[in-house]
């Protein structure tokens, strides 16, 4: 596993690392499997629905790697909360993730598929403005996808969501 200096996490293809106290980078070498326009596009439009989808920056590029330049986000843990607070911010969540749905987004990886590295909501975060989402790469656009192939994928992540749901809260 590569090792970056200020690494914060490693997914299947990227590290994300610290840029700045407001600032993290997602590295994209030269083998990464996923294209960096499509996901900072993806973040983007995500990003101009609600405040669920991690904030897209800008993308820099560091020789032979690129960075995605995205918010810094804290995280809390939300075992922390008392169950009444959790289930609050579980219906934030859910309104957000409905709202982007209506709009054409779709997340695509709320629950980590089985043999992966990680906690099964890695792309999950509790902040203290609730919940947000990182980690786009799979992410989809229904005027990319088609009504058909777009709705498939809304109800397999409605489904990742209550899963999520029963996690968080009996924890």
């Amino acid at each position: 596993m590569n090792k970056y200096p200020r690494q914060l996490s490693k997914g299947h293809n990227n590290a994300v690392v610290a840029l700045s106290n407001t600032e993290a980078g997602k590295i994209f070498t030269p083998d990464s499997r996923v294209e960096i326009s499509i996901e900072a596009e993806n973040m983007k439009y995500a990003n101009s629905i609600n405040g669920l989808v991690c904030k897209f920056i800008r993308i820099d590029i560091d020789e032979p790697n690129q960075i995605l330049v995205m918010e810094r986000l804290e995280v809390l843990d939300y075992r922390t909360f008392e169950i009444e607070i959790r289930e609050a911010m579980f219906m934030e969540l859910e309104k957000k993730l409905t709202e982007l749905h209506s709009n054409g987004f779709v997340h695509r990886d709320i629950q980590r598929p089985s043999g992966f590295n990680g906690e099964p909501y890695d792309n999950i975060i509790l902040t203290n403005n609730g919940f947000r989402l990182i980690d786009v790469g799979i992410s989809a656009i229904k005027s990319r996808t088609g009504e058909a192939l777009f709705q498939s994928y809304v109800r397999a992540e409605l489904e990742e969501l209550k899963d999520f749901s029963d996690y968080m809260l009996n924890r």
